[in-house]
This record gives C-alpha cells, structure tokens and sequence, in this order.
C-alpha cells in the first residue's frame, strides 16, 4: 500500500494543534515514514501546494476572508478533510464573541482606521465545507492523533469517542467536583479524550472538547441554576467552546422551557 499524501494547514488559530504533532517526539519519524507530508508551512520550506491530497488536516477556525480560500482549495485538493482542533470543529474561543459585529472588535483592538484586516463572523470549518471526521481539543491529544494517523495508514477512520469527561473522571476515580466541592464543572456536557485532565487537579471542566452526544441539558441547567449561576452566566460557561454548534441553541431551547 502506498503512502497517504498529507497536507497540513492552519487558519485564524493558536498553532496549538500543529504543535502537538511537532511534539510527537519519538514517534515524529514513524509517522513521517507512514505518510508522505506534500504541504505543511509551518514545518518544512519544500512543499508541493498543486498535487491531489489523500488527507488534508486543517486546524483553526475560518475567522478571515483568506481562511476561506485556504480552505476551500484544501477541500478541493484532498480526499478527505480533518478538522483538527476544536476551534476548527466548533468555532472556539474565537467564536465567543460573534454576536458583536467584527467592524467593532476592529475598532476596539486596532483602533480606528484599519483596512488591513479582512475579518468575518468566526464559524467552524462545517460552515464552509464538507468535513469528514472531527478531531476535537484545545489542543487535540497526542494520543487520538496516532490512533488517527494510524487508522489513515490502513485505509480506515478511526471510532469516533462520544463518551461524557465525566465518565473518564469516575474511571480515574476522582471525587465529584460538583457533589463534593459545589463547583460548576461541565464533564457531563463535554465529550472525553482528555483523560479529565482538568477535574484530576481540582478544575472544573471549561468544555474545552466540544459538546458530547445526546446531553442532558435540563438536568445541567438544574445543577448551575443551584450554583447561584443566572440564565446568560449558564448559556456563556457551557457554548464557551462551541458557541457556534448546536450547543447554545439547544441550552437556550431548555432555559426557556424550564422556565415556563
């Protein structure tokens, strides 16, 4: 079997996931004799930007109108496309703020009189595109990436995780920060991965992995509602990652029906 041809590309992010293949370490040269790398900036200078892809990984969310065009010629050129990253999967933390208009955001970090910046509304690689598998994290785990590439290399996809953090925490049989400390921790809406890295040492999940299947929005409400939170402070902790998914939407749908 030949090897997979790989592209590699960025938009409006923090290259942290890029960085976690760079960190691969010891197993940066296997994966560079499984797969032939033909276009990644950031790594190397020799790039081949015309040839068909076979994968094409793209981190970042489409925050610019050059995103857009990266983008769309990655989708072009490859088989299948990878959204790395969850800001390229839900929009991240970038998203945040969509609901201010960009021509603001501009003014207020820039300044007046900027033409320079090409800005538009922050939304995942989904709006745009056909996506075939979703990679999520802030940044992707080191882990799930070898079992991707791994999966590539044989002619597959890898199983798609959609157990909650709150799982991966009972298994690592840490007390409840919930229960136990009364903090508002959003394991049971976020899918795991992590190994619940964060409630493991004490801090409530921030949702860092995008939203988890079939979540039990009313029961989460309850729970953040008893912790003093008001309606707008529960909507922004739990789209605070995935803001432009299907997450807010669904959040909202459940505060306005609990509260009638």
């Amino acid at each position: 079997m030949s090897k997979p041809k790989v592209g590699i590309y960025g938009l409006t992010s923090c290259a942290g996931d890029q960085l976690v293949i760079l960190n691969c370490e010891d197993e940066l040269l296997k994966i560079a004799n499984r797969i032939d790398i033909m276009d990644w900036v950031m790594a190397q200078s020799k790039n081949d930007e015309t040839c068909q892809l076979d994968v094409a990984l793209v981190e970042g969310v489409v925050a610019q109108e050059r995103d857009i065009e990266v983008l769309k010629k990655a989708r072009d050129r490859a088989k299948y496309l990878i959204a790395i990253g969850t800001c390229a999967c839900f929009g991240g933390v970038a998203a945040m703020k969509n609901q201010i208009p960009r021509e603001i955001m501009k003014t207020e970090v820039y300044g007046d009189g900027i033409d320079f910046i090409d800005s538009v509304k922050a939304q995942p690689l989904g709006s745009f595109v056909k996506v075939d598998y979703r990679l999520p994290g802030c940044p992707i785990e080191k882990e799930q990436l070898l079992q991707l590439i791994s999966s590539l290399c044989v002619g597959d996809m890898p199983e798609i995780l959609n157990i909650p953090v709150c799982m991966e925490c009972k298994m690592r049989e840490n007390a409840c920060l919930v229960v136990e400390k009364g903090m508002v921790c959003c394991g049971a809406l976020t899918v795991g991965g992590c190994n619940a890295r964060c409630p493991s040492h004490n801090v409530p999940c921030g949702g860092c992995h995008g939203p988890v299947d079939e979540t039990h929005y009313d029961a989460n409400v309850s729970m953040f509602k008893q912790a003093g939170l008001t309606k707008i402070q529960i909507e922004e902790k739990m789209s605070m990652f995935a803001t432009p998914a299907w997450m807010t939407e669904k959040l909202m749908e459940e505060i306005q029906n609990e509260g009638k």
